[in-house]
């Protein structure tokens, strides 16, 4: 029997709500972006800063004060570490106390993190990287516990209609943290480097310890913004009349964000809800047997999309290093401007289009085609600039390859890296939502890791060398053709459907 409360609200019209859930909800995955991507103009400061050799002429060889390539693979990974650990533990708590009672929490973690962050003490190396590293994998932890949160509860608040448009439009928010980190970078060290008038030949002025502390704070500034609204939002319908089982509760809450009356979504007093619901525990036989060959299909899709996403956008500036010329002879505040410059063409160029592509035709050409076709592109992509890398590539230094590897990034937000948001907050019974949710974003981060810390470390000094580039490209392109076979057979489509019709 449907409840007239989430009947109301798979067939709703769009109204304000729905674009200030999408606002609230949005803003915390714009500050996960920013606090993940801000990191490679980061690395930069913290090689000037920490890493130079005085005694060496201030020349073009960038390795006089390169960071260590374990401790650059360690501050990558302990964030992605920590968002593992927090969409687990908030994916879970998030069905066992609800999503609002966590949803605060979870930015409120992020926001202190990254405020330390930038307080990390002391001012010695080993010090501060160290306080970094901690506070970077409470970072990683109030991030992971946003995704399965913020998912769950756009998911839970839309109508079926324009569901996936509504959830992809949350992920778009990403796109702008990525901008956003960039163009702050530019404009801190723009001011910075103003403002201190630096010596020609000082390659890293006294200030610049200060300016990286700042990029890191000011990522804060966006989730703190959004905390009162959050608190404000009610609880999920569907959370409180299929788990708490309270519909009264559920046609009130609704009836204060949706314009509809209480009269058309009350059920009658004589309704009796089962008092035995289903029962059956998380991994038991029943939920494998039930929701196992969905919950692998998200989790293994998702690792492979974040292991090719991940290793490609953090890495960007060593892959087109050759293509832009080398601007390390300038100074630390120049030498930051240039890797987030880079990083805001590509976001303006494709990251940014591909996700809205995706909120544009989600609806209309469904998830799982969507999914399959960004992991084809994606593959033939790499595969044509990977194969004939040594011989092209290498000797013809044009457009042709930067555009090419730009499109891997549209192709990525316009396929799996957005549909792999969304399925997963589709597919599960409401008491099991959040967490597998949190599972199949958590098996998604060890990918990252993977992706950024391995190619990361493969990669480091390597760029220069022809045959290390083809093979990483050529790896990448064949990652993504085992993303389009997992789609194809474990990937249903969850598109025009009810959440409850999916669960079934």
């Amino acid at each position: 029997m449907a409840l007239k409360v989430l009947s109301a609200l798979d067939t709703a019209r769009t109204q304000w709500y729905h674009f200030k859930a999408i606002i609230i909800a949005g803003m915390g995955l714009f500050s996960d972006a920013y606090d993940l991507f801000c990191i490679p103009p980061i690395l930069r400061f913290l090689g000037r800063i920490y890493y130079q050799k005085p005694h060496l002429p201030f020349d073009n060889n960038d390795d006089n004060f390169v960071i260590r390539r374990h401790v650059d693979s360690v501050l990558l990974g302990v964030a992605f570490l920590g968002t593992v650990i927090g969409q687990l533990v908030f994916g879970r708590l998030g069905d066992r106390i609800g999503r609002r009672r966590v949803y605060g929490l979870s930015l409120m973690v992020m926001v202190l993190s990254a405020l330390g962050c930038g307080f990390s003490i002391c001012t010695s190396r080993s010090c501060v990287l160290v306080s970094l590293g901690f506070f970077r994998v409470l970072l990683g932890v109030g991030i992971g516990g946003d995704y399965p949160l913020s998912a769950t509860i756009m998911s839970e608040f839309a109508n079926k209609r324009t569901r996936g448009s509504f959830i992809a439009a949350v992920f778009s928010m990403q796109g702008f943290g990525i901008l956003a980190s960039s163009i702050v970078t530019m404009v801190v060290c723009g001011i910075f480097n103003a403002a201190s008038h630096p010596n020609p030949k000082e390659k890293t002025p006294t200030e610049a310890d200060v300016a990286w502390r700042l990029i890191l704070m000011l990522g804060a500034i966006p989730a703190a913004m959004t905390y009162y609204w959050r608190m404000m939002m009610p609880e999920t319908a569907r959370y409180t009349a299929l788990v708490e089982l309270n519909v009264q509760q559920a046609a009130k809450d609704m009836e204060k964000v949706l314009d509809v009356s209480l009269s058309q979504i009350a059920e009658d007093e004589s309704l009796t809800l089962p008092q035995d619901p289903p029962s059956y525990p998380l991994f038991s036989k029943q939920f494998l047997s039930l929701h196992g060959h969905d919950l692998f299909g998200c989790s293994a899709s998702w690792f492979l999309v974040d292991v090719v996403f991940y290793s490609s956008n953090l890495f960007q500036s060593q892959v087109y290093r050759k293509y832009l010329g080398n601007k390390y002879n300038a100074n630390v505040y120049k030498d930051a401007i240039h890797v987030a410059l880079l990083q805001t063409i590509v976001a303006i160029c494709s990251t940014i289009p591909g996700y809205w592509f995706t909120v544009y035709f989600i609806d209309r050409i469904g998830r799982r085609k969507i999914q399959m076709m960004g992991f084809l592109v994606m593959a033939l992509i790499y595969f044509a600039i990977g194969i004939p890398y040594t011989s092209y590539w290498q000797h013809h230094i044009n457009a042709g390859f930067m555009v090419l590897y730009g499109l891997t990034f549209f192709f990525a937000n316009f396929g799996p890296n957005t549909t792999t948001f969304i399925v997963p907050a589709e597919l599960f019974p409401a008491r099991f939502r959040s967490t597998c949710h949190g599972i199949s974003g958590a098996t998604g981060k060890v990918g990252a890791i993977i992706g950024a810390v391995g190619f990361g470390w493969a990669s480091h000094g390597q760029t220069e060398h022809p045959k290390a580039v083809k093979i990483l490209l050529v790896i990448l392109g064949g990652v993504c053709l085992l993303g389009l076979a997992v789609t194809y057979f474990f990937t249903p489509e969850t598109n025009g459907r009810s959440l409850e019709e999916n669960e079934e």
